[in-house]
């Protein structure tokens, strides 16, 4: 590549020199890349939740008995215990009142109900959770079934919208910080970049790093990946994004010092 040009295809945010050409593109095709790529995102969220998540959560409502609530702190439990009420490669839901661990699951995220709280186990460790003793909660299969059978679609639709414009609102708050460090490698490389297409690189140094995280989450969701490398995967692609940041200017032009021409320009 010469040192005297610099890419103008500002449509691919996936290559160093693709996320430089957003500096010199308008905003507005800067906004459009961005939407499309928070869209995939949010895409591969909401079908790890509805693929990976929402069948355990069904099979789990349909194994409680017909009666029972969360009332005052307590659990009202009508059923045999402990139970598996169900499980899956992601998710696990059980019942055990005394919290004895006598049953357990190969699931990533266990989640088991006790008689004054909920215990959260993962391969972060655990996390219990006692129950308000001012609200109560529905804990059978006649009321939660019809509940979730209306409200599951609309949670799928509620995690979109809030992936898609929950990346829109940070990768535009993090562009206002991540300005300067492209603006400052640009200075002390000789590249000529203002403030404000500083702010429209940074943002599209973003994109690479949530396109791999949304990749990961499906590959996830297909058995490709396990927990650790999901998690693996999750910080790899915030030090992606700073890669991108400072590998990125360098495929912008350098500007020729005063009163000098380029010997290779053609006239």
């Amino acid at each position: 590549m010469s040192a005297f040009t610099e890419p103008i295809f500002a449509w691919e945010p996936v290559t160093p020199r693709g996320v430089a050409a957003f500096a010199r593109a308008p905003l507005g095709r800067l906004l459009l890349v961005q939407a499309v790529a928070a869209a995939l995102a949010a895409a591969a969220v909401t079908w790890f939740l509805y693929d990976g998540c929402f069948p355990t959560v069904t099979a789990a409502i349909q194994s409680l008995p017909p009666d029972g609530e969360i009332h005052a702190g307590r659990l009202d439990w009508r059923g045999e215990s402990p139970v598996l009420l169900a499980s899956g490669p992601f998710l696990a839901f059980i019942v055990d009142p005394g919290h004895g661990g006598d049953v357990r699951s190969p699931a990533d995220f266990q989640i088991e109900f006790g008689a004054s709280s909920v215990c959260c186990y993962s391969l972060f460790g655990g996390e219990e959770i006692f129950y308000p003793s001012g609200k109560s909660f529905y804990f059978n299969q006649t009321d939660l079934k019809p509940l979730w059978g209306a409200w599951s679609p609309e949670i799928l639709v509620l995690a979109a919208l809030a992936v898609f414009f929950g990346l829109l609102l940070a990768w535009a708050l993090l562009a206002a910080v991540y300005f300067l460090p492209v603006w400052l490698v640009c200075f002390f490389t000789g590249r000529d970049l203002n403030f404000r297409a500083s702010w429209r690189l940074a943002g599209a140094a973003l994109m690479p790093g949530a396109l791999v995280m949304a990749l990961a989450v499906l590959l996830y969701d297909f058995g490709l990946f396990d927990l650790v490398q999901l998690s693996f995967a999750f910080g790899m692609h915030f030090i992606l994004g700073w890669i991108y940041l400072f590998v990125s200017p360098l495929f912008l032009k350098r500007t020729l010092p005063a009163g000098k021409a380029n010997p290779f320009a053609t006239k």
